[in-house]
Formats: C-alpha cells, structure tokens, sequence
C-alpha cells in the first residue's frame, strides 16, 4: 500500500498543487518543502504539458512559462528524488495521457513507483479507458486517481466503486481558476460517493479563500487548491516558497 491514506488520517487534508518548473525545478522543489513545513498534508505536482484541456489561463500560464524553461518528464523526476531525501508527505503527479503515451507507460509508471510517487491523475483519461493504465500503476504500487465532475451523473457510483487512493472531486463545471463562489451541489455528489466506497474525496477547482477551504473540507475530506497558489508564484517568482507557506498555514489552519 502506498501512502496516500496517510494524508487523510490525521483530519481534513489540505493539497496544495504546483506546475513543476514554473519560475524554475529550483523554486518548485523550495514551494513544495515549505508548503510541507507550513501543514500540507499531500501534494499535488502538475508534469507541464504544451496543451493541457482541463485548466484556466492561470495554470496554462504556468505550463507554458515551465517547457518555455527547459523542463522535461526526467527533470521533474530527479527533482523528486531530490524532494524524497527530505520529505515523506505523499505526493500525485496530475499531468496528461499524452505525457505517460509519449514516455512511455511501463517506464512513467515504474518510475513513479521507484521515485516515490504515490498516484497520478489524469483529466483527458475517460474512466472507460483507464484499463489501459490501471493494471501497470497496480503492478508498481501507485494509485491511479478518479476524477468526478457535476456533470458525472449516473456514473458516479460506478467511478467510486473502482477508485483508489483518493478520489478529486471536481467543484464546478468549466476549466481550473480562481472563484468567488461555488454553487454546485456537492453534498448531494459526496453522499453517493460515501455509499459506494470509503476511498476519501477531496474538492478541487476554484478554492482560493480559507473560508471556501473550510466550508469544501466540511462537506468532504479535503481542499484541492492550485490557481491561488500559481498565482503567488508568477507574482513573486523565487521570492514565493515563503508567501506559499504562508498561504498553506492560513488554509490549513481554517480547516482545522
């Protein structure tokens, strides 16, 4: 078993998300210690990806600003070694098919495995097309995660039935980014998926304010929060591993 249960054990988990190599590997790896320091409980690490379909100018952005700098797959992997020597917290990848295709399943899967990577998530993989990954993340210990949009319906119960380490709900309809306000009805979603699995679930898409982390970690087992923070990043640049902290304090502290 990998460690991904252990960051939903100890309370309402907090999982800060960071596009690796936006300004640079450098900035990336202090961002993830302090944000680790400051109560992280999992983190959530974004592979760039030149066409990413899921995600907001905010974070495309960020994608763009990380491959315009040089990053590869097998950079953001040693930077992870790296990250290993120090800190034990669980850590996903999110990045796309075409990423784990164009590398090379076996070898992306086994090297998470072997770097102590505990899951990746996938937005462009359909739940009916995840066999195609599931039994090589199984051969080498990492969860891959199911995503649940509003718009999932009547397959919900099937995708938390078949979910493993945690499951990203998502908040709203549309593209990753920064909102005001969450209207969709997730206790409704959250009630379904407690009656099919007790595999956890953590809300992601638009929180950016300690009172919206608190009022989605009341409903479910954990804040998913990546715009807010990139945000901090492009504005501060090298100077933001501190501020990033800072901003996991104020947003774990108000899930407690």
């Amino acid at each position: 078993m990998n460690k991904i249960h252990e960051a939903f054990e100890g309370g309402k988990a907090f999982i800060p998300f960071f596009t690796c190599g936006d300004p640079n590997l450098e900035t990336t790896k202090a961002a993830v210690k302090e944000a680790v320091a400051a109560g992280a409980d999992l983190i959530e690490l974004g592979i760039p990806f030149s066409d990413p379909t899921a995600e907001g100018p905010v974070i495309q952005s960020a994608n763009i600003r990380a491959l315009n700098g040089g990053v590869t797959t097998d950079k953001v992997f040693d930077m992870v070694r790296d990250l290993r020597k120090e800190i034990s917290t669980p850590f996903v990848f999110m990045t796309y098919a075409n990423v784990v295709y164009s590398y090379g399943a076996q070898k992306f899967i086994s090297t998470c495995g072997e770097i102590g990577v505990d899951g990746i998530i996938l937005p462009d993989l359909p739940f009916e097309e995840k066999d195609e990954f599931s039994p090589i993340c199984e051969e080498y210990g990492v969860d891959l995660i199911s995503m649940i949009a509003p718009t999932s319906d009547n397959r919900i119960a099937m995708i938390a039935r078949q979910a493993k380490g945690f499951i990203y709900l998502v908040s709203s309809l549309g593209v990753t980014g920064v909102r005001n306000e969450i209207k969709t009805d997730l206790e409704s979603i959250v009630a379904v998926i407690r009656q099919n699995t007790s595999v956890p679930c953590a809300i992601g898409f638009g929180i950016s304010k300690p009172e919206q982390a608190k009022k989605m970690s009341d409903i479910s087992d954990g804040a998913i929060v990546g715009s807010a923070i990139i945000k901090i990043i492009e504005e501060y640049k090298e100077n933001a591993p501190k501020i990033v902290g800072e901003y996991v304090r104020t947003m774990k502290n108000a899930m407690r």
